[in-house]
């Protein structure tokens, strides 16, 4: 039962990690709107006027929905994996871990944390978009149900990468060399269609490349790959890692000295 005082713990967690990465939104919230509005100008405007329509759509429009998602990804994974191995580092997680609060509030308390910034992070990329495109969505409860879930997908990742670096460079191990990469490849800028058959293949093992294209759905009515699987993939992952982030804490995997 989700009692008083768990609700009380809950908000608290939320509150000190949106406040964390809000009193210094110069470095959090603007950076990576800018460096995302940048690709937009670049890829989209400069470039997109040489490649022409993608996919029946104007190039702005086809690569906002992936840019937007890239956006909440790198944004969501950052805040969790930054803030809880920081709370490791300074020893003062162990005070939760020995507090009668869950594991499950903890968790969910970063979580939520993480889903708030890239959540900021992605409104504000639309909001830079509208400038230059009329943004219309085709489905906004699809749209809003593919951010919301991808959002606690990386969450949750960003959480199990915290658990296991010993150092800050291992918190941006992976996402330098697997979350970038992933999304890069995952039809951010381009249609899978395009692409030789080989890599067309290899990009049905992207993850990302399911997300990006089920948001790009949401907006424009078009996808190269099954939205309704998309979308059970997404929550099988949250199962998952949901297991695994809890398994962590019971155990006090790197937690405990």
């Amino acid at each position: 039962m989700f009692s008083n005082h768990k609700y009380i713990a809950f908000e608290t967690i939320v509150v000190k990690e949106v406040r964390r990465f809000s009193r210094i939104w110069l470095q959090t919230l603007v950076p990576p709107a800018i460096t995302i509005g940048l690709y937009f100008v670049v890829f989209g405007n400069l470039i997109g006027r040489r490649i022409g329509d993608m996919g029946g759509f104007n190039y702005m429009e086809f690569i906002l929905p992936g840019l937007i998602m890239m956006a909440v990804i790198q944004n969501s994974y950052s805040n969790v994996v930054s803030s809880f191995f920081s709370h490791k580092f300074q020893r003062s997680i162990e005070e939760l871990l020995v507090s009668p609060v869950p594991n499950f509030i903890i968790l969910a308390g970063f979580v939520v944390g993480g889903m708030v910034r890239g959540l900021a992070v992605g409104g504000v990329v639309t909001i830079i978009a509208s400038l230059f495109i009329n943004v219309d969505v085709q489905h906004p409860i699809l749209t809003i149900a593919v951010v919301l879930l991808t959002s606690i997908v990386f969450s949750l990742a960003g959480f199990i990468n915290a658990i296991f670096a010993n150092t800050f460079d291992d918190i941006s191990i992976i996402p330098t060399f697997v979350l970038t990469p992933l999304i890069y490849l995952g039809g951010v800028f381009y249609s899978v269609s395009l692409l030789p058959a080989f890599w067309s293949s290899l990009s049905y093992f992207n993850p990302i490349f399911y997300m990006v294209n089920t948001f790009r759905y949401g907006f424009l009515g078009v996808s190269d790959t099954s939205v309704s699987g998309a979308i059970a993939m997404l929550g099988l992952f949250i199962c998952g890692l949901t297991f695994i982030c809890l398994s962590l804490l019971r155990r006090g995997k790197g937690l405990r000295a």
